[in-house]
């Protein structure tokens, strides 16, 4: 008989419902329903979650703080495994690592923690976004052009293997899991118990500086802005936004810029676009705090919404690419909905580890198409499916966390990485323990 310390409801248990969706951002959550949740409270119950499945057929997913847009962890028939208790955090100064379980939350649990220790780790933008999902599908963190992806920054990881086998894995031990978990995201064949994160020294001032556009100059702007990327210093995150403010009733676009370190100086460039005389508001160069920004990004994602969520990753002639894009940071179809076209690919380091996650994006573009009521929904969809269409011609790729391929599949590594993917699945995951993506990407 299998026991655990957390807590365990299987399909019978009238309380199953309330576990499985519990910690689902999204609202429109689909009808898949568990054949049972085990709510984590250790590794050993991790461990013996796995071989319990085993024993009953079942396949396992796995949830770390729900954000995925697409509830990837909802599965039909599978064990959830839901590691949302697992949150130790270690600092050690001899190195520089952290040690982080899966269920603590970027903005509110390891920043705050590492800023006791003067550290610094580029968690998600949102500040209840647990690292167990953001690292696996690889992190698309602050300033993502000046440090890359954030599973870059992985040392090592505990994973429960299909077999259920606690492992550790690095680019030294059991390699063939740690080059597999940088990047599948939901893909993964195993549950990662714990990661080991190199650290950075903590910045000592941040800067930011941004313009607010009339939507109707969102082709001249975003011509402009495809250009002086090249200008701006790696220490910024630069970002253009399609979005309604709160002080306007119609959207407008905003180009922002957030230096960590570099001071006024570095953010000069964004007072040269051509028609910043036409800007609606200036924001100048100013200090800021991380946990206002944190505050922020909550305020944009709402809680108990509806989320329609798609991305890609655009290369192509800037012309043709605009033409298509500017549609996106003109017309949104709700007062919440927002859009964004960021310039993530770091200036120092253009080249990824060899790792599962293996398309680095130029421009990346999402859009986050939000309401509360269900009869939004067709209109939100359908706006986001032109949306993507449109743009189709020119993506590269996309990233999984802002992802859903049971709608629009796209691809999310290299040929040869997805073929290597397939070949360390087969081997240790030969019974197809853990179910994959709810639909292939278009590999």
């Amino acid at each position: 008989m299998i026991s655990f310390t957390g807590d365990f409801r299987h399909g019978r248990d009238p309380a199953i419902a309330d576990a499985a969706l519990s910690g689902v951002f999204n609202h429109r959550r689909p009808a898949r329903s568990p054949a049972a949740v085990l709510r984590a409270a250790d590794a050993a119950d991790v461990v013996a979650g796995v071989k319990l499945a085993a024993a009953e057929g079942w396949q396992v997913a796995v949830r770390s703080g729900g954000h995925s847009w697409a509830a990837w962890s909802l599965r039909e028939d599978a064990l959830l495994i839901d590691l949302a208790l697992l949150k130790d955090m270690l600092y050690d100064a001899a190195t520089g690592i952290a040690t982080v379980g899966p269920g603590v939350r970027g903005g509110l649990d390891l920043d705050p923690f590492l800023a006791g220790h003067d550290r610094f780790f580029a968690v998600g933008h949102h500040p209840t976004v647990a690292m167990g999902g953001f690292l696996l599908q690889g992190g698309m963190g602050w300033n993502c052009r000046g440090w890359g992806f954030s599973a870059e920054s992985i040392a090592s990881m505990d994973v429960v293997t299909a077999s259920g086998e606690l492992v550790r894995c690095s680019e030294t031990e059991n390699a063939d899991l740690f080059w597999a978990a940088r990047g599948s995201g939901p893909g993964f064949f195993g549950v990662v118990t714990a990661f080991r994160l190199h650290t950075r020294p903590r910045y000592r001032s941040l800067t930011r500086s941004g313009y607010v556009y009339p939507a109707e100059l969102a082709s001249e702007v975003l011509t402009w802005f495809h250009s002086v990327r090249q200008d701006v210093p790696s220490s910024v995150a630069l970002v253009a936004v399609g979005a309604t403010p709160p002080a306007l009733d119609t959207p407008a676009l905003i180009v922002d810029g957030l230096s960590f370190d570099g001071g006024p100086s570095s953010l000069a460039a964004l007072d040269t676009c051509p028609v910043a005389g036409k800007a609606l508001a200036y924001t100048p160069a100013r200090q800021v705090d991380i946990r206002d920004l944190f505050a922020e990004h909550a305020r944009a994602n709402p809680e108990s919404h509806r989320y329609f969520v798609d991305n890609a990753y655009l290369a192509g002639a800037a012309s043709d690419v605009i033409a298509e894009l500017a549609p996106a940071f003109c017309d949104l179809p709700t007062p919440n909905t927002f859009t964004i076209l960021g310039d993530f690919r770091p200036q120092d380091s253009p080249d990824l580890p060899d790792m599962a996650l293996s398309v680095r994006p130029d421009l990346y573009f999402a859009a986050y198409v939000i309401s509360r009521d269900p009869a939004d929904d067709d209109r939100c969809r359908s706006w986001l499916d032109a949306t993507m269409d449109r743009l189709a011609p020119y993506s590269a790729g996309c990233y999984l966390g802002d992802s859903d391929f049971t709608v629009r599949p796209d691809r999310i590594m290299s040929d040869a990485a997805w073929s290597k993917f397939q070949r360390i699945r087969a081997a240790r995951d030969p019974e197809g323990r853990f179910p994959g993506y709810l639909s292939a990407p278009a590999q």
